[in-house]
């Protein structure tokens, strides 16, 4: 029985070392992976806003009587001229006022007339003259008012420009209070781009762009030129200048609002577009790497580190700005630094690599490669 054992623990013991050479024997060789030393470069980086377009001009067209809408004498888009008549509302009821009016301003002048003589002669105080004068102004005064709201009755537009949406129809029975206009009128040879920077950013911008003065007001002369992203994604042709930097901070959302003017003679940008505004910055000897070298996760960069001790990479945080196809390194990594250069989804924190020699520029031109 005390034989049988032994013969067991010899057997099992073969079998374990058996099994353990086994899975060294088909454990795989660490990847394979080129390294990069981390570069400066002068490289030009961007900050992105979003943005809303507007016209230069952008006036709300409302009625300053009520009235039922009786004409639309103007076509969405179509281009319109300062005094130039839009919309017409009926008017017979204020026509009857101003009838009315006018009859009272007779009645009035005539009493006036009546009392002039009667004054120089004794019969009639000069006290009912004055108040008979008095009746006439009052009388002229509405006239005037109610004549004022006929020609308000004829809406026309306040300036040259291009009618946007027309949100009523003949029939419509229109109120200055009404929640929409009757439409807009826009003027679109400049636009204007509205954009909101935080307050931090906003103190950055001053000190970078604003270098030759210490006025903020002299930051929109220094400001570099903006670039318009629009909505498909495509680069407007004309770039643009800041115009206007609000004076106070938004204490609901903490930001500056920006505005920057752009050329538009070809009338492509339309009000309402929405994009991104482009500030470039430009970096002089910045430490950078390739985008392709990092790997994101809960919205932080890293890098793997090569560790030349023992052939093993560490994960290393980096804070960049993105500045395609590298990255701009603003801390976490120095000149001369050696990174995993391509690959990154291949490993994890504390793996072996085989590393093999590489640079910068080949594996960001290897990478447009595969894109192109």
């Amino acid at each position: 029985m005390k034989k049988k054992s032994i013969t067991l623990l010899a057997i099992s013991a073969l079998l374990l070392s058996s099994c353990q050479n086994q899975r060294q024997q088909q454990a795989p060789p660490p990847p394979q992976l080129p390294l990069i030393e981390v570069e400066t470069k002068d490289i030009t980086t961007f900050s992105e806003y979003p943005t809303q377009l507007q016209g230069i001009v952008s006036s709300e067209i409302r009625a300053k009587v009520s009235g039922y809408l009786t004409k639309v004498l103007v076509e969405e888009g179509a281009a319109v001229k300062k005094d130039e008549i839009l919309f017409e509302l009926e008017t017979r009821s204020l026509s009857g006022d101003a009838s009315a009016a006018k009859a009272r301003v007779n009645a009035a002048q005539i009493e006036v007339e009546k009392l002039k003589p009667l004054v120089k002669k004794n019969i009639v105080s000069q006290n009912q003259l004055e108040t008979a004068k008095a009746q006439l102004e009052t009388a002229k005064s509405d006239l005037k008012s109610i004549s004022a709201n006929v020609d308000y009755a004829t809406i026309k537009s306040p300036v040259d420009g291009f009618v946007g949406t027309i949100n009523y129809r003949d029939g419509a029975l229109i109120n200055p209070t009404d929640r929409l206009a009757l439409t807009r009128v826009v003027k679109t040879n400049k636009v204007f781009a509205y954009f909101s920077v935080n307050e931090k950013e906003y103190l950055n911008m001053v000190d970078q762009f604003n270098k030759t003065s210490e006025k903020t007001s002299d930051l929109l002369s220094s400001f570099p030129e903006l670039i318009l992203v629009m909505s498909n994604g495509k680069v407007y042709d004309k770039k643009g200048k800041l115009t206007s930097i609000s004076s106070q901070v938004n204490r609901e959302t903490g930001t500056v609002r920006f505005r920057a003017t752009f050329d538009n003679p070809d009338l492509k940008l339309k009000d309402g577009l929405t994009g991104r505004i482009k500030i470039p910055s430009y970096n002089e000897d910045a430490v950078v790497v390739p985008r392709i070298s990092t790997f994101s996760r809960q919205g932080k960069s890293f890098v793997f580190k090569f560790n030349t001790s023992d052939s093993s990479v560490t994960e290393k945080a980096i804070d960049v700005v993105r500045a395609d196809p590298y990255l701009v390194i603003k801390s976490g990594l120095s000149e001369g630094d050696k990174i995993v250069g391509r690959g990154v989804n291949k490993i994890k924190n504390n793996d072996k690599i085989r590393p093999t020699s590489s640079t910068m520029d080949s594996i960001v031109n290897s990478f447009d490669k595969v894109f192109k």
